[in-house]
């Protein structure tokens, strides 16, 4: 019987411990810029959607995500709206990440928030993005 429980615990430790290492900061995008064919950001205020494969675009758009270091926050589930969706596609156009930017310094990744405490993400270099796509 002592055995068991002793099992049990054990068990529930190891479970609540390799939980926890979710919680450790990390890159959530790790990608070469050169690696990247096309980005594909959707606005959720303006509605639209723009495709982004200039070579200097998205080398400032993954080389800013790329330096980020994300801490995970609380589950997403639930919630709606964002600012962008933004969809990456790897040299050979297979989708490498889906990421919801909701401010300069939080994200949704797998049904979680992540934060940026320092407030990096370049959201404005986006805005700016669909901004000259509308002068067109």
């Amino acid at each position: 019987m002592k055995k068991k429980i002793f099992l049990f615990i054990i068990t529930v430790v190891i479970i609540i411990g390799l939980y926890g290492f979710t919680y450790i900061p990390k890159n959530i995008i790790s990608i070469q810029p050169n690696n990247v064919s096309k980005i594909e950001i959707f606005d959720g205020n303006r509605g639209e959607l723009i495709t982004i494969s200039n070579s200097e675009q998205t080398e400032h758009i993954i080389s800013n995500l790329n330096k980020i270091t994300f801490k995970k926050d609380k589950p997403s589930i639930g919630y709606m709206g964002y600012k962008f969706r933004m969809t990456i596609y790897d040299d050979k156009g297979r989708k490498y990440k889906e990421i919801i930017i909701n401010s300069n310094e939080r994200i949704r990744y797998r049904g979680f928030f992540y934060i940026d405490e320092s407030g990096k993400i370049d959201e404005d270099y986006i805005n700016a993005l669909f901004e000259k796509d509308e002068s067109k």
